[in-house]
């Protein structure tokens, strides 16, 4: 693939592992990182890591407030700690985590952003593992919501999302290679102060780590 070599893109930057390492891996490209506050369990602990890396790079970071999904729309993710489930990340028992259209609601509060801008691309790092509990990571949805940005805009901004296709596994031997400080990133919904090492994303962040074969630099409250 050609590399970019102009910063024409924004970022919607968590602060998880994943687009963390988006944001290390496309850096060059990167004219200016999001963060979403909507309110979830685990925000501050991630807009905490997502400003540290942003400072790191000396990329732009803004840090924008959705406070009207936590108040209006229903999800485990939005109704504390005790509401996530535990065990594996499967659809069954992630599904009352998904937050209702969020990456929609993001990537258009985004895609005005970079226009206002003059931008011509949205970065997200949705992957593969997404897909059978997240509708809003899924294929189909990232063309779809693409195509309409690009019709809805002047100057046509389009999704960039390349990790759609590859695991987290491929994600976390992607950021071990860029040098990815991942001991500053955070994932458990739960939202404490170390990861719970219970549920379904501590599951997922584990098992990537093994599946790469990288150490884990994560701690848990259950070791």
């Amino acid at each position: 693939m050609k590399k970019n070599n102009r910063k024409d893109a924004i970022i919607v930057l968590s602060g998880g592992l994943d687009s963390v390492t988006l944001l290390h891996d496309k850096q060059d490209e990167i004219a200016l990182a999001v963060t979403f506050d909507y309110g979830s369990n685990h925000n501050a602990r991630e807009i905490a890591c997502a400003r540290r890396h942003c400072a790191a790079l000396g990329i732009e970071h803004l840090v924008i407030p959705l406070h009207f999904i936590k108040e209006y729309f229903h999800s485990s993710l939005i109704e504390g700690a005790e509401a996530i489930p535990e065990g594996s990340y499967d659809e069954e028992n992630m599904k009352s985590t998904v937050v209702p259209f969020r990456n929609g609601i993001m990537l258009s509060v985004a895609c005005g952003l970079a226009e206002s801008r003059g931008l011509s691309r949205v970065m997200l790092a949705n992957h593969s593992g997404d897909h059978t509990i997240y509708p809003d990571c899924r294929p189909d949805f990232i063309r779809e919501m693409s195509g309409a940005m690009r019709a809805g805009t002047f100057n046509g901004v389009t999704i960039d999302a390349p990790y759609t296709l590859i695991t987290k596994a491929d994600i976390v031997r992607r950021g071990a290679e860029l040098g990815v400080v991942y001991g500053d990133t955070y994932s458990c919904y739960k939202g404490g102060e170390k990861h719970c090492g219970k549920c379904g994303t501590c599951e997922e962040r584990r098992e990537a780590f093994r599946e790469a074969g990288i150490t884990d630099p994560t701690t848990y409250e259950t070791e």
